[in-house]
């Protein structure tokens, strides 16, 4: 069984930036889409960003133009890349692998707390 492990959270200045990496213990080649979830206290996890096997990319509208996801099926690691940081990006994230083999593996999550 694949496990993801995130990490690179922590606390940084509003404009500041980050990188997440999310280890897989495993191959990720055979996950389809691997993506980052954030979860604000209080509030829903939503999906951020997306990488499909193939490259193709998906944002959501609130980190367009600042975060950046990317994936290397060599070593198992999926990055997001976040600057510009916001108080409003302040979040758990969580790193998920789906539509392959495993169907559906998450990580623990990494806290990311962004001051204004």
């Amino acid at each position: 069984q694949v496990r993801l492990v995130e990490s690179g959270g922590g606390l940084v200045q509003a404009g500041g930036s980050l990188r997440l990496s999310c280890a897989a213990s495993g191959s990720i080649f055979s996950i389809n889409v691997m993506g980052w979830y954030r979860q604000a206290p209080g509030k829903q996890r939503d999906l951020a960003a997306l990488v499909t096997r193939a490259g193709g990319r998906n944002y959501a509208d609130s980190v367009k133009g600042r975060f950046t996801i990317s994936r290397d099926n060599a070593k198992n690691v999926v990055y997001l890349q976040m600057n510009s940081l916001k108080p409003e990006d302040t979040a758990v994230y969580f790193c998920r692998g789906w539509g392959g083999i495993p169907n559906d593996v998450w990580g623990q999550g990494t806290q990311v707390t962004v001051s204004s």
